[in-house]
This record gives structure tokens, sequence and C-alpha cells, in this order.
């Protein structure tokens, strides 16, 4: 067991409200993803609303109620990117722009954590700022450029 693991934030604008015909297919295949999320290899938690079965409750900027959330906990970079890119979770992806619209800023943020700790949406959203302004770096990166976890996780 390490002693840290990897945060995952992303943001998407979907393309007209959730009970809404053209995110009917989005929904009807959420219970689905999370479920393959929850049975993945190297995954450790997801954030849920108060409904406690997705994120999609949760509204980041409450002047924006069509800015979805997602945020998990992984094991590790590999583990995350196996989900994403490896599983059935790619035939969801790959048709994002039927249910989000595109977001010239960022969107996403990976940082790691120590393990045992589960980030807020506060916490999440700080570290899409830091790629935003800052581009990657240690404290909150992408996957196109990776930081190693630190050795030992004294702070956040």
């Amino acid at each position: 067991m390490t002693d840290s693991h990897l945060a995952q934030v992303n943001i998407g604008r979907i393309v007209a409200p959730l009970d809404s015909p053209e995110l009917a297919d989005f929904v009807a295949l959420q219970p689905e993803i999370n479920a393959l999320a929850d049975q993945s290899p190297g995954f450790v938690w997801r954030m849920v609303d108060a409904g406690g079965m997705d994120a999609t409750g949760i509204r980041p900027d409450g002047n924006d109620t069509l800015l979805l959330f997602n945020c998990s906990v992984w094991e590790s970079v590999e583990a995350l990117q196996n989900f994403t890119y490896h599983s059935d979770h790619l035939r969801v992806l790959s048709r994002r722009r039927e249910w989000f619209r595109r977001m010239t800023e960022a969107h996403q943020a990976l940082w790691w954590i120590p393990a045992g700790h589960r980030p807020t949406v506060d916490e999440a959203m700080e570290r899409i700022a830091m790629v935003r302004e800052n581009g990657p770096g240690p404290r909150a990166f992408t996957f196109r450029d990776p930081y190693p976890a630190p050795s030992g996780m004294a702070r956040l």
C-alpha cells in the first residue's frame, strides 16, 4: 500500500438539462459506468451527491446549472488511464460531444493526495484553476503532463 493516491476532477457543460431528451442516453448510462469504475482495478473512491448514486446533482458553480462535476480517487495514474481509455468507459467517452459543449479552458486536473483523503468540491475546483492559471505542475496536472507521486505525503 502506498502513502499517496491520485485524485482527479473533470467538469463539463451539458448541452441541455439532465432531464431533457438530449441527455437521456447519458443519464441512462451513469449507473453502468459508475459500477464499472467502482469495480475497476485501482479504484479507491468517487464523490456522490446527496442521492448517493452519482455526482450529477453537484454544481460547483451555483450560477451555472449546466456545469457537471466528477471527482474520484485512484491508486495511480495508470489505473485511472486504464479505466478511462481501456475499458467500456471509452465507449461513453467517445460520445461526449453529444452531451457536452466543447470547453476552451482546462476542464480536468489530477493531483496526488495522502491515502485516505477525500477531496472536496472546492479543493477540486482549485486544482482546475491551478491548471488554467499556471499550466500543469506538481500540484495540479493532466494526463498529457503527469507528475510522479511525491515521496511522503506531508501536505496537500
